[in-house]
């Protein structure tokens, strides 16, 4: 996919950017700020031609950045956030709760070893170490973040946008809704289902976090949601019905691949998304699982079993 930009309303311009990624591109967003000034939310990857992507995105549109809004932690989101505020001056404003776990992920607290021995935990062979150090070291070098940014806080506002909390995707994930418009970012997509995953420090209950997520953009009925890929998305609140009535379906799906003996999530993935998957998509896998595994599990609707090392479930 080439590099795009394009208004996709008054005062809201959308830079489309091409990903070596399993998703091909990302949208950030650009939203008008005043005469000549603009709030740009997400930064795309960090690869190394990120400042010149966003230099010829600027040239075109004119005007300065004021500021530089991150949705979420995730390499797509963040990853060119210094290198955008080097090239700009602006400050990059990110959640609290997002950026500690950003520094867990990406910054001098990353560790592959813990990630993997909580892969392991959850049923993932011990052969797949190997590809997830390669791809995890890979992966971190396309992350760019900004050091403190300056600390967004959901309820509050930037430039007349109110800040939404909606955790789930990422735990931390803010989205941003003014007259009936929301920026997204992850929180909503059009035709596929925002990835949920739980991992070692993840809150508790990402998959509940997410439902209420959707339920509270039912509630707030934008008109019209601008999202982090995909296409735009006419009647949000339907769109998050439709994810609500998708997550029930995959609860039903998840306690009936349970059966007397205990399974770990890595086994139940393999029957909840039988198709051959590349490693890095069946690690996306086994954590959406085990969201929807300790879901069940919080509720009384599974049970966990926690045995040498290994957690696995089994019916309630």
């Amino acid at each position: 996919m080439e590099n795009r930009l394009s208004e996709v309303a008054e005062g809201i311009w959308r830079a489309t950017f091409a990903l070596p990624l399993g998703i091909d591109h990302v949208h950030c967003y650009l939203l008008r700020s005043g005469q000549d000034g603009w709030i740009v939310v997400d930064t795309g990857l960090g690869l190394p031609e990120a400042e010149e992507r966003w230099r010829s995105v600027l040239d075109r549109l004119g005007g300065r950045v004021e500021r530089i809004v991150v949705t979420h932690f995730h390499p797509d989101h963040v990853g060119a956030a210094a290198p955008l505020a080097e090239l700009t001056g602006a400050p990059v404003h990110q959640g609290e709760l997002d950026y500690a776990q950003c520094l867990r992920t990406w910054g001098p607290e990353r560790s592959p070893e813990r990630f993997f021995a909580y892969m392991r935990e959850h049923g993932m062979p011990a052969d797949h170490g190997e590809s997830m150090r390669v791809e995890g070291d890979q992966l971190s070098g396309w992350v760019r973040f900004a050091t403190n940014p300056e600390p967004l806080e959901p309820g509050s506002q930037v430039d007349g946008w109110d800040l939404l909390h909606l955790p789930g995707h990422a735990d931390g994930h803010l989205a941003l809704l003014r007259d009936g418009v929301l920026i997204a970012g992850d929180a909503l997509l059009a035709t596929i289902s925002p990835n949920v995953g739980l991992y070692a420090d993840s809150r508790p209950d990402p998959l509940g976090d997410y439902l209420e997520s959707l339920a509270r953009i039912v509630e707030l009925v934008p008109r019209i949601a601008f999202a982090g890929h995909g296409s735009v998305i006419p009647d949000p609140a339907g769109r998050a019905r439709e994810l609500i009535a998708h997550h029930s379906e995959r609860l039903d799906a998840t306690r009936a691949a349970l059966d007397g003996s205990p399974r770990t999530a890595y086994d139940v993935s393999l029957v909840l998304f039988p198709d051959p998957l590349p490693r890095g998509l069946r690690r996306f896998a086994l954590a959406e699982t085990r969201a929807h595994l300790e879901y069940l599990a919080l509720r009384d609707r599974a049970l966990r079993v926690e045995d040498g090392g290994v957690t696995a479930y089994a019916t309630a």
